[in-house]
C-alpha cells in the first residue's frame, strides 16, 4: 500500500515537472514575440477614424493589427466636397479614436462638429499639430518631413486610448520614421542639382513639398477656381518662358485647363494624386516625376 503512494506521488510530481516545463517554454518563446504583438484572444482591434488615404498606412505602420482603420474621403474622392455616407457616420459612432489632419481641411471644417455629435466620448487627436503652415493651406501631409509631426501625433493619439501598448506602438512609429527619413533623403537627392526648378501644378497642394525642396511652384488653381482666359494666356507664356514641358495635375479635380496649356505648349499632361493611399510609394513617383519634367525639358 506504501509503495501504491509513491508510485503516485511520484507520477503526480512527474505532471507537475512537465506542467511547469511547457509554461517556461510558453513563456519564452511569447517573449521572442514582441515585433508582432498580436492581439490578446478575445481583444478586438481599435476602430481609428481618418479622413484622407494617406493617414490610413501612417496609423496600420503605427498600430500593425491593434488597429481597424476608416477612411472618411475615399480613394478618388474630392476632400473639398464630399459628404461622409450613413454607412460612415455609423462607423463613427463605433470608433475608439478620430485622428483628423487638424490643419483646416475643407472636409473636417464642414463635418467635425457633426462627427463629434454622433460619438461624443470619442478622442480626437490632430496630426497637424505643430506643423508651420503656409498661409492656411490645408494639404500639411504633402511633405515628408511634416508626415513625420503627423506620424509622432498620431502615435499619442493611439498611446492616449491605449497605454498597455505603449512600447509597441512607439516601436512601430520609430521604424516608419526612420523609412520616411530615407524618403526625405531620396527626395531631396532626387531633386538636387537640377536646371529647372519650376513646376507647373493645376492644384495648389503642393506647397509643403515645394518648400521643403526648394521648387518654384506654378499654380493653375488659385483658391478652387480655374483661370481666366487671361490668366490661361499668362500661365502659357510662363511655361514657355521657363521651357515648361509638362503640366502636373490631380486626377481628382478638373484637368482641363491643365490639357488647354499643355496643349498650347506641345507639352503634356501627367496625374499625380495627393491623396494615394500608399504615401511613402506614392512620394517617390511624385519626385521622380518632377525630376523627369525637367530632364525631358
Amino acid at each position: 500500500m506504501l509503495q501504491d503512494k509513491r508510485v503516485v506521488s511520484r507520477s503526480r510530481c512527474g505532471i507537475a515537472l512537465l506542467f511547469l516545463l511547457c509554461f517556461i517554454a510558453f513563456t519564452l518563446l511569447s517573449a521572442g514575440c514582441t515585433k508582432t504583438d498580436r492581439i490578446p484572444p478575445g481583444s478586438a482591434p481599435l476602430t481609428v477614424a481618418v479622413t484622407i488615404p494617406p493617414q490610413k498606412q501612417f496609423i496600420e505602420r503605427i498600430g500593425g493589427d491593434r488597429v481597424r482603420v476608416v477612411v472618411l474621403v475615399a480613394p478618388g474622392a474630392n476632400p473639398h466636397t464630399h459628404e461622409p455616407t450613413p454607412g460612415q457616420l455609423a462607423e463613427i459612432g463605433k470608433a475608439d479614436l478620430y485622428t483628423a489632419v487638424g490643419s483646416g481641411i475643407e472636409f473636417e471644417r464642414v463635418w467635425m462638429d457633426k462627427i463629434r455629435g454622433v460619438n461624443p466620448l470619442m478622442p480626437v487627436a490632430e496630426s497637424s499639430r505643430g506643423i508651420e503652415m503656409i498661409n492656411g493651406d490645408p494639404h500639411t501631409w504633402l511633405s515628408p518631413r511634416n508626415a513625420m509631426i503627423m506620424v509622432n501625433n498620431s502615435c499619442e493619439g493611439l498611446v492616449n486610448i491605449d497605454p498597455n501598448h505603449e512600447a509597441f506602438y512607439r516601436n512601430n512609429r520609430d521604424e516608419y520614421l526612420a523609412e520616411l527619413t530615407g524618403l526625405d533623403r531620396y527626395i531631396s537627392q532626387t531633386l538636387a542639382g537640377a536646371s529647372h526648378r519650376e513646376v507647373m501644378v493645376s492644384h495648389a497642394g503642393w506647397a509643403y513639398f515645394a518648400r521643403d525642396y526648394d521648387l518654384d511652384l506654378i499654380t493653375i488653381e488659385e483658391g478652387g477656381k480655374e483661370p481666366t482666359p487671361g490668366e490661361l494666356e499668362d500661365l502659357v507664356r510662363r511655361a514657355r518662358q521657363d521651357t515648361i514641358t509638362v503640366v502636373f495635375a490631380s486626377p481628382e479635380f478638373s484637368t482641363k485647363s491643365a490639357e488647354v496649356i499643355a496643349h498650347e505648349i506641345r507639352g503634356r499632361v501627367v496625374l499625380i494624386s495627393p491623396l494615394e493611399e500608399d504615401y511613402v510609394e506614392n512620394l517617390y513617383k511624385v519626385s521622380v516625376a518632377f525630376a523627369g519634367s525637367w530632364n525631358n525639358g
